[in-house]
């Protein structure tokens, strides 16, 4: 069989993301434009996409790249805790509080902080956080004075937040303070020569490993990456890569070692049928269990989103 060698590549670094592709050139000139201004920023992509990634970018090319950078994924989180990694609160606030603790917009102060899943935030969040976009002010749990911040929210989100807020999850005017600036992330399907490009990217980073030397890719292999919709994008396509390398042998990475959705096989699972008698903590611990706990898959046989699966095993206490 034809073994596939690493052709003569030039991809464009930027901030950490690596691409051949025009759209993603033409993505990296908007984050450098955006970086300019102190405008709120709101990022769209499919999972594992790279928002965090092209948030980063914002901050650091940004004039607050020497202030801190703070990140927090709304989704895995319930209400009072998200409400106390964002504003704070004092000692007795509520159960478990035996100390007084900052708060992201405070440590936060003079850089920027980047909200992920945005779309998940609870609404009184949402209301406590529109006050800070307004005013710059905040309040702590617990606590009775005001506290003044200066930090650029960045946020991202892979739902639509016009989608929320017609379902009564999201307030309208929070939307609009949060996507004064809206930036859409290609998923990988649509970057022309990047699945190829980022496919030696990941093979040279594992390389470095030393426990495996890569040079080849079996024609059947490259076939199939190529092939492959990647739902999960570039952190799936790092992953199914970083799963071959652990997998196979030698120096050609073969089909045999890529993930069963890459081969065309199919997985047998068995999600909880629509009458069963099962609750909701015993259906999700149900099915991470069939899946092995692929929170992709359980997610999609669940008919939810891996955020809202994220948020639902926390307030159901399931690890």
């Amino acid at each position: 069989m034809r073994i596939i060698k690493k052709p003569e590549l030039s991809p464009t670094v930027f901030q950490g993301m690596v691409t051949v592709a025009p759209c993603m050139l033409e993505f990296f000139k908007l984050i450098q434009r955006v970086a300019r201004t102190e405008a709120s920023v709101l990022i769209r992509g499919e999972t594992g996409t790279g928002k965090e990634l092209a948030a980063r970018a914002i901050h650091s090319l940004s004039a607050r790249s020497e202030g801190p950078w703070e990140a927090i994924n709304c989704a895995t989180l319930d209400s009072e805790l998200l409400a106390s990694e964002l504003f704070g609160h004092v000692k007795g606030a509520f159960t478990g509080a035996i100390a007084d603790k900052k708060g992201l917009f405070e440590l936060s102060d003079k850089g920027s902080l980047f909200l992920d899943e945005v779309a998940d935030m609870a609404l009184n969040v949402q209301s406590r956080l529109l006050r800070v976009l307004e005013e710059r002010v905040f309040t702590p749990l617990g606590a009775t004075q005001q506290r003044s911040t200066d930090v650029r929210v960045i946020s991202a989100t892979h739902t639509a937040l016009r989608e929320a807020v017609e379902k009564g999850l999201f307030r309208e005017d929070l939307m609009y303070r949060l996507r004064v600036v809206k930036l859409l992330i290609p998923p990988l399907r649509e970057r022309v020569g990047d699945i190829e490009a980022l496919i030696w990217c990941f093979i040279s980073q594992f390389n470095q490993q030393g426990f495996r030397e890569v040079t080849g890719i079996a024609q059947d292999a490259y076939d199939a990456l190529h092939s492959y919709l990647w739902p999960g994008n570039i952190r799936e396509l790092r992953n199914a890569i970083e799963g071959a390398f652990a997998i196979g042998e030698g120096e050609t990475l073969q089909l045999k070692d890529l993930p069963p959705e890459l081969k065309g096989e199919e997985e047998s699972f068995s999600p909880r049928p629509a009458n069963s008698s099962l609750n909701e903590k015993e259906q999700i611990a149900l099915v991470l269990s069939q899946t092995l706990g692929r929170k992709n898959k359980a997610a999609e046989l669940l008919g939810i989103s891996r955020s809202t699966l994220w948020r639902k095993m926390r307030e159901l206490g399931l690890s």
